[in-house]
């Protein structure tokens, strides 16, 4: 029997040891979209999760099928670990992409809607309103919507215009009357980003909303007068994002003008996915196919009954009117090693021991008041830290200049390659250079991942040096949401560690060794592969062994293959990847012994922590690093070895307390795909999001990971 060509991929593909990255991407985004379909959920919620993966899959056509469309545009070789080449990788990616589609506007009209429906809130067209209703919108249209609108023709006159990543368009077909149809011209009209998604009708009990391409649409005759409207097609289109950077050794003007010529670039880049309305017209889209050299499998079809561009459900939700709908989280609790938060000086605490931070469910006030703090000490003499991603009002930035006012001296790296950010991290990085902050943009190829923090005090004639590593960003936004990790300590061995690895970022220093901090891309891998290693030589030597490791992203090939060798030797390896995974978990005689779970739920899983079991001498990690080929060789990262009992408890216990969760874990398959941990009879729900709130140092204390 002929396999179909799907099938004949299929086949391929589960023969791979290792799984692609991308389609193991969308398995991801397909776990965030069953939150939004759990039962138990607000119909709030639900909009939530649904505008995430709609924002989610944007950021995957831009970057990765944007990267990929370089290897095909350029006929550049490239083998995925599916084992599939360029073309045939494109066919599979794209299957799986408008199935997952598919599933995502299924779920927006059969559930979506009425839900909605029930709490009294209608998405409806122009049509439906009553005349008083009508009349509103058409005076919206005129006062607000329609001097913002630019009707753009095509024509053997005119060149093909410049249509706006992710913006929502209306290709418009028309002829003049009495001219040949094959004289008919293409206009388009795009939808400004800064006009509100929708058009609200509020009343005591119901909310009515109009999709802002419903009021343009019945409105759209006034852009073409005395010509004949042949067809009107609303589309999306989404362009290549994916770029790198070419960089010198002269990191300063020069450098900022490459990342903002970069940034440029997106806005023009190649196209690489179209989202179309039903009924569209035909001849316009195999126009845009042509020009655009896509093919009809990156054509993304949307019915008149849904909506293009999920994102705009954030307007619903950020309604003011739902705000008491939306669940509220409990408010932050005092970290287990500083019951003292907030009545002590904490400078004076860390002289005396070290502090686990664990985010959300501990404020990350605690480092904002230090570099607050820090900024205003006339004993405080330097503060030195990387930046990734800043919160839009950033406190952080305010202290550093602040810092800077008062005569300290301060040095800051920010990476202006952080994507998405690069536009706000160039100009908070400009502010503290005026300052007279010593800024750094970026290490000459790589990118400066980690997070660090160093503030040099002089106590009584004593220097004393106070350390912040952490496995997130500096941002105060993203930390109500986002968990992480961050240890505060004036440990020696760490402080020393920091000094030396800031002397490689800021200066031109190779250190010979560090010894509490594993560092990328010197020796991060290798210092790993190493500890997996002595945990399969334990196995072999009947000594008690044990992985446990939590990251958002596994897909380096060599760890993935030092993990299988550890499995088959008889190391128990349980992994907690949130994101990508691109190993098997369970294969006979190759990973029999690989447990993988991943967590996505109401805060989104950030930490990283790597725990060796290391015959009871236990080696414990947390920090900045996933397990990706490009934290590994192409990036500033950091891990940070933690020692104190109680800390290194902490950390265990939450490995333990996210391989117990059964409300927001995944059990991955070996075949790739995920199955929902679901309680067992007479088991109580475990939700790992809940019960952080609920921790005390005793319960911490007795956690052990080997059975």
């Amino acid at each position: 029997m002929k396999l179909a060509v799907g099938d004949k991929y299929e086949s391929i593909i589960q023969k791979s040891d290792l799984i692609s990255r991308d389609l193991s991407w969308v398995k991801f985004n397909e776990r965030v979209l069953d939150q939004s379909k759990k039962s138990f959920r607000t119909i709030f919620e639900k909009l939530k999760f649904l505008a995430i993966t709609a924002s989610n899959l944007d950021e995957f056509f831009m970057i990765r099928v944007g990267s990929l469309y370089n290897y095909l545009d350029y006929e550049k070789e490239r083998v995925d670990y599916s084992g599939l080449r360029e073309e045939p990788f494109k066919e599979k990616l794209m299957k799986d992409c408008q199935r997952f589609h598919q599933d995502q506007h299924q779920h927006f009209t059969q559930v979506i809607l009425p839900e909605l429906h029930q709490e009294g809130i209608s998405v409806v067209n122009v049509s439906k309103l009553t005349a008083e209703e009508q009349e509103k919108v058409r005076q919206y249209f005129i006062k607000a919507i329609y001097p913002m609108l630019t009707p753009m023709v095509y024509d053997g006159y005119r060149t093909f215009p410049i249509l706006m990543n992710k913006l929502l368009v209306f290709g418009v077909v028309t002829t003049s009357p009495g001219e040949r149809k094959d004289m008919r011209k293409m206009s388009f009209v795009q939808i400004p980003a800064n006009i509100p998604r929708f058009f609200e009708i509020e009343s005591e009990n119901s909310l009515t909303l109009i999709p802002i391409e419903e009021v343009i649409r019945e409105n759209l005759i006034s852009l073409f007068r005395n010509v004949e409207i042949e067809s009107v097609s609303l589309f999306r289109i989404t362009r290549n994002g994916d770029f790198t950077l070419e960089e010198s050794e002269d990191m300063d003007a020069n450098f900022l003008e490459e990342v903002k010529r970069k940034l440029m670039e997106r806005k023009t880049g190649r196209v690489v996915r179209i989202e179309i309305e039903e009924g569209y017209s035909k001849w316009m889209l195999n126009s845009l196919l042509e020009r655009w050299n896509l093919r009809p499998d990156s054509v993304f079809l949307v019915r008149r009954s849904s909506m293009i561009d999920f994102t705009g459900l954030w307007q619903i939700v950020g309604n003011k009117r739902f705000r008491d709908r939306l669940p509220q989280m409990p408010d932050p609790v005092k970290p287990l090693s500083y019951p003292e938060e907030g009545r002590a000086d904490i400078f004076d605490i860390l002289k005396g021991k070290d502090i686990l931070l664990h985010h959300p469910y501990n404020n990350i006030d605690s480092i904002l008041d230090l570099i607050e703090k820090a900024s205003e000490d006339p004993d405080v003499m330097a503060i030195k830290m990387t930046i990734y991603r800043l919160a839009k009002d950033s406190r952080i930035t305010k202290a550093l200049l602040r810092a800077a006012e008062n005569g300290k001296h301060v040095s800051v790296l920010f990476e202006v390659k952080a994507r998405f950010d690069e536009e706000n991290n160039i100009r908070e990085a400009k502010k503290l250079q005026k300052a007279g902050c010593f800024v750094i943009y970026g290490i000459s190829n790589l990118k400066t991942h980690t997070k660090l923090l160093l503030i040099v005090k002089k106590d009584d004639q004593e220097i004393t040096r106070y350390v912040h590593l952490g496995s997130g960003n500096y941002n105060e936004d993203t930390a109500r949401l986002y968990t992480d990790i961050g240890l505060l300590t004036t440990n020696e061995i760490l402080a020393n560690d920091v000094s030396e690895f800031f002397n490689v970022i800021t200066g031109h220093s190779v250190p010979s060794d560090y010894r509490n901090l594993i560092t990328a891309p010197r020796d991060m891998r290798n210092q790993l592969i190493e500890f997996i290693e002595q945990e399969a030589e334990n196995a072999r030597n009947g000594l008690p062994s044990g992985v446990f490791i939590k990251v958002n992203s596994l897909e380096d090939s060599e760890i993935i293959y030092a993990l299988y060798r550890a499995s088959q030797s008889g190391v128990k390896i349980k992994l907690i990847v949130r994101g990508i995974c691109c190993l098997r978990p369970g294969r006979p005689g190759l990973s029999d012994n690989i447990e993988v779970l991943s967590l996505v739920g109401d805060f989104l899983e950030h930490s990283r922590i790597y725990h060796f079991h290391n015959n009871g001498n236990t080696r414990t990690y947390s920090g900045s690093a996933d397990m990706m080929v490009r934290s590994f060789d192409k990036r500033l990262e950091s891990l940070f070895k933690v020692e104190s009992p109680l800390l290194e408890k902490q950390l265990m216990n939450i490995l333990a307390y996210n391989l117990k969760d059964n409300v927001n874990s995944y059990v991955m398959q070996e075949d790739g795909t995920y199955l929902a941990k679901v309680p067992q009879e007479g088991e109580p729900n475990f939700n790992v999001h809940k019960e952080f709130f609920d921790l005390d140092a005793e319960e911490v204390m007795k956690v052990n990971l080997i059975d």
